[in-house]
């Protein structure tokens, strides 16, 4: 089994999992086409090993750029930046590794620790 995104406008609208011969007698009239997408693969690595698929996993709202071959989630923050060596977006501050929990606060640009925000 295999999971397909469906892409219209560079917009994943849908997914879905199927076998790569459902294709072949699918009969779909709706606008958009349909792009393979990798479960395990996550910022242009694959989790078991394997060969990664075009940078992560798909999911609805996603974003999926053609040229690059790469589906990528919507920026979470007017400040962050893609990293195209991933497809991930990364903060303008680095998320601290200190082993706790933060939020990011935009306002501030800065990270919260998650139980201070509450």
């Amino acid at each position: 089994m295999g999971h397909y995104a469906k892409v219209l406008e560079g917009k994943v609208i849908q997914v879905i999992v199927a076998e790569p011969d459902f294709f072949d007698s699918f009969v779909d009239t709706t606008p958009g086409e349909w792009v393979q997408t990798s479960y395990n693969t996550h910022g242009g690595e694959h989790l078991l090993g394997g060969t990664p698929l075009r940078y992560n996993f798909a999911g609805v709202g996603w974003n999926y750029d053609k040229e690059a071959d790469a589906f990528y989630s919507p920026q979470p923050f007017a400040s962050w930046i893609l990293n195209t060596e991933t497809y991930l977006w990364k903060s303008p501050v680095e998320y601290p590794n200190d082993g706790q929990d933060y939020i990011w606060n935009e306002a501030e640009q800065q990270w919260i620790l998650l139980q201070d925000a509450e």
